[in-house]
């Protein structure tokens, strides 16, 4: 009993771990807040369904376990105790009977030997009488009463002889057939019934097993339902209304006679731009590649660092408002051929300088038609929700007003009247926020997807900002734009080159900046390329640019007296 006992808790136990091990594993593997996106696509809703469905097995593994351990292991242990009484009960009487059956034995052979050594000392006194009557008549009477003493002795003797044997053979007989086989009848029985009890356990911890199996069933049956609601060309189509630019596709180019004298007509359909009489212009470069913010990223503005503060304090710097940058742009031919004809490290470095400079419009108007309609859109929803949850508050703080207004005990109404006013304004500055943003944007949007078709023939520029350039810079770019791509998307941690010491708080507030204290130390990872910035880490995590005004650099060469410097 108590094996088995150990058996089942020990099977318990396995139960418990594994059901932990399939919850930490559904956990592990359960999508994260950064991947909330995926949530739109079948195969990962089907996904997240198979973890939900694995957690659900874990808590049948577990009620399983808690099955076994409540009502199996916790019965046979105190039905383990009470078989252990018993049978310490059952010992005892067997020990009393035979004690009772030895002390008999001991009671008749002491009476035995006292009836035998009576009837010896009968027969010596009575041959010791017959030898005095015949030598000594006075003394041979002494000797006869003497032997008369013994004769009677030796009768008592042999009566109680007679009834010790008398008394044992019927202690004998009762314990041969009655006490003992009655005794070991119990003992039997008690085994018969733990043999039953162990048999009902095993029959328990099955049934037990057998009542989670359903709901494991169901579990199964619910993945393979989730399986088969994947639908491969639901999630392509997804993915196709997530990333399409909304570009209208190029029309026919026309065939150009370089025999004629005359001067060659250009199509209206076609890529050539008409601005400058006589110049040869490429087609627009169309965002079809891997990066497409490419050249976004090269055409936006470079942002020179501020200059360092009068004063070391921090005050001094954060309130003190910095200048707007001065915006320059280059040209992007120059830029593209600077930036092509470098090397790997310099093409990631340049890319580095050109994206902190970067920024997003509040229009939107930098991405591409199709991805600039569904910003807005999102845009306009979320302030929608926002506006709904506004509405709702003010509903709460009116039925408040309400309650206070009829039992005055329960609160002040004149406590909730500057909130009330302000939860009112707030969805009619909500939706005048709207109504001037995003909205007029969605709308300037649809209205340039409708001209777009007539603007790109004539040769303008489409409302996301879209360039023209040489046709030798469009055809050396993409021969290359593979080779950047690879080198920019593999790109690996640079090593550190130094350390060098704040010596003024900086706060980062755009793209790829990093913001420091006064009296930090961080570490060097990339020198200035002569734009004013310096590339630095604070730990693998948290990487960026800072003014190169803004700290000392020590380089490795004298990076051991930065830190006694420090």
């Amino acid at each position: 009993m108590e094996r088995y006992t150990k058996f089942l808790k020990e099977r318990a136990e396995i139960e418990l771990s594994y059901a932990k091990q399939i919850r930490n594993l559904s956990k592990k593997y359960h999508p994260k807040r950064s991947r909330e996106e995926d949530s739109r696509y079948t195969w990962c809703v089907a996904f997240a369904a198979t973890l939900q469905q694995l957690n659900e097995l874990s808590a049948q593994r577990e009620e399983l376990a808690e099955s076994l351990n409540s009502q199996i292991v916790s019965e046979l242990s105190r039905y383990t105790q009470e078989l252990k009484a018993e049978r310490k009960t059952h010992f005892q009487d067997g020990r009393r009977a035979q004690q009772h059956i030895e002390s008999s034995w001991k009671q008749l052979e002491s009476s035995k030997r006292r009836f035998e050594r009576d009837c010896k000392e009968a027969e010596r006194a009575q041959q010791a009488s017959d030898r005095m009557d015949l030598d000594n008549k006075t003394d041979g009477e002494k000797a006869r009463q003497a032997a008369q003493q013994k004769q009677q002795a030796a009768e008592e003797s042999r009566s109680f002889y007679l009834s010790s044997l008398s008394r044992f053979n019927q202690d004998q007989q009762q314990h041969y057939h009655s006490l003992v086989p009655v005794i070991y009848q119990r003992i039997q029985d008690m085994e018969e019934r733990r043999i039953e009890r162990v048999g009902d356990a095993m029959r328990a911890s099955a049934e037990a097993e057998r009542k989670v199996l359903p709901e494991a069933g169901r579990c199964l049956d619910a993945m393979m339902d989730a399986a088969q609601s994947i639908q491969p060309r639901k999630d392509t189509r997804q993915v196709v209304e997530l990333f399409k630019s909304g570009f209208d596709p190029p029309g026919d180019v026309d065939f150009e006679d370089y025999s004629a004298t005359m001067r060659r007509s250009i199509s209206e359909s076609s890529y050539l731009d008409n601005r400058t009489e006589g110049r040869r212009h490429s087609r627009k470069l169309w965002p079809f590649i891997r990066k497409n913010k490419l050249l976004t990223l090269l055409s936006s503005p470079r942002q020179p660092p501020p200059p360092p503060p009068t004063s070391p304090s921090p005050g001094g710097v954060a309130n003190s408002p910095q200048s707007p940058p001065t915006v320059s742009r280059e040209p992007i031919t120059q830029r593209l051929n600077d930036l092509m004809t470098s090397g790997s490290r310099t093409r990631k470095q340049c890319l580095r300088s050109l994206k902190r400079g970067a920024s997003s419009p509040a229009d939107c108007s930098n991405l591409q038609p199709e991805q600039r309609r569904k910003k807005l859109q999102s845009r306009i929803e979320n302030i929608s929700q926002e506006i709904q949850r506004e509405r709702e508050q003010r509903d709460a703080l009116l039925k408040m007003v309400q309650v206070y207004q009829l039992s005055p005990q329960l609160g002040d109404v004149d406590s909730l009247e500057p909130r009330l006013e302000e939860v009112k304004q707030i969805p009619d500055l909500l939706r005048l926020t709207c109504a001037c943003g995003p909205q007029v944007w969605l709308s300037d949007a649809d209205s340039g997807a409708s001209e777009q078709g007539s603007r790109r023939q004539s040769g303008g520029c489409g409302p996301d900002g879209s360039y023209t350039e040489d046709h030798s810079a469009e055809l050396h770019f993409k021969s290359r734009s593979s080779e950047f791509d690879d080198d920019f998307e593999d790109e690996e941690p640079l090593p550190s080159i130094g350390t060098c010491k704040s010596l003024y708080p900086f706060q980062g507030q755009n793209e790829g900046t990093l913001s420091m204290v006064e009296g930090e130390l961080l570490s060097v990872v990339e020198e200035d390329k002569g734009d004013g910035w310096t590339r630095v880490r604070r730990s693998l995590d948290e990487e960026g640019y800072v003014p190169t005004s803004y700290i000392k650099v020590f380089l490795d060469s004298s990076a051991k007296g930065a830190m006694t410097y420090i």
